[in-house]
């Protein structure tokens, strides 16, 4: 688990510090306030516990800068100058591994940059983790990962990853009740299981086998979660990053979705995702009980440096600033005020 990440200078952030949750982190605010930098680091600092790549080559290869200069992480500023990114998981035996990673904004690649901390305990645990990214990549699956390996394409590399994730195969054994009555639940809601052949996935049902090319998005998000707690991927202390969960899905579906994350969180997953929709947010407060670990955070730009600020809290209705309830809010008292001019005409 990932118990702290701390920012300098480092893309969005000038100095920004993230106390996170052991179990569901919901961050939230307007465009550019660093959302998905902060899903993008917490991911890179876990996936290198099992990759051994350097942490500064992962966090290259994840955020992608112009051509791939590790120097261009770094926030703008006029002239020469330098930024880092600090990780801290979940203390163990009265030690708490932090690495952190030093970059010069003339950096041109990632050997350029200055690992410190205890970076060998920091990966002698090993950390399941998967980011999902806000573009769907299983229609586009076949063939994407020797092309990925083989050439060099401008993707993130979040996206390989991911298809590696959903084509791991299933754990041997018996699956564990927690897992089989979520895998039920998806089950259920996109009607079928999921099947892989020759690199390409399949919906099969009582229909058929309908590969993911013909299938709603919003469903093969369903078939993605359905693959990946099949496989173990999502298990106690693995950790999952999810930009934009909402994103081409039909908002009927968002309880379930809903649902699975929040059984994910109590059986040890922890969850970090960005939302800009407020019913994901609001089945957040509905679903979770006092006994659930969840903390909401808020990004904004402070209005005198214009720097971008964080305000965290475990009380939805706490949740300030909060742009979805302000917009939402907006649109009914401008509901209200159209209807009102229209009875007065």
């Amino acid at each position: 688990m990932i118990k702290f990440i701390k920012f300098e200078n480092f893309t969005a952030f000038k100095e920004l510090e993230v106390g996170l949750s052991s179990g569901i982190n919901v961050f939230t605010g307007e465009n550019g306030t660093g959302k998905t930098h902060i899903l993008k680091a917490v991911y890179a600092g876990c996936e290198i516990t099992k990759s051994r790549k350097s942490f500064a080559e992962k966090l290259t290869k994840v955020f992608l800068p112009s051509g791939e200069h590790t120097g261009r992480l770094v926030k703008r500023t006029k002239g020469s100058s330098n930024g880092f990114v600090e990780l801290r998981r979940e203390p163990k035996i009265n030690k708490s591994p932090v690495i952190r990673l030093k970059i010069m904004s003339r950096a041109e690649s990632p050997a350029g940059a200055e690992i410190s901390g205890a970076y060998k305990s920091w990966s002698d645990e090993p950390i399941e983790s998967v980011y999902i990214p806000v573009k769907d990549m299983m229609a586009n699956a076949p063939g994407f990962r020797s092309l990925y390996s083989l050439r060099d394409i401008h993707f993130e590399e979040v996206y390989a990853d991911i298809i590696d994730r959903a084509f791991l195969g299933s754990l041997k054994g018996p699956m564990d009740a927690e897992r089989k009555r979520l895998m039920d639940i998806l089950h259920k809601s996109i009607d079928g299981r999921v099947v892989i052949k020759n690199e390409e996935f399949f919906l099969k049902n009582r229909h058929g086998e309908l590969e993911f090319t013909l299938v709603a998005e919003g469903f093969r998000k369903l078939a993605l979660l359905w693959l990946l707690i099949q496989n173990g991927t999502l298990t106690n202390g693995s950790v999952l990053c999810w930009d934009e969960p909402e994103a081409n899905l039909n908002p009927k579906l968002m309880r379930t979705v809903v649902e699975i994350l929040v059984e994910l969180q109590r059986m040890g997953v922890q969850i970090l995702i960005s939302t800009h929709d407020y019913i994901i947010l609001k089945e957040f407060d509905l679903q979770t009980t006092e006994n659930d670990q969840i903390i909401y955070h808020s990004l904004f730009r402070d209005k005198e440096t214009s720097e971008i600020s964080i305000s965290s809290t475990p009380d939805y209705e706490k949740i300030s600033p909060n742009a979805i309830d302000d917009t939402f809010a907006d649109i009914i008292d401008r509901d209200i005020a159209k209807e009102m001019g229209s009875s007065l005409k």
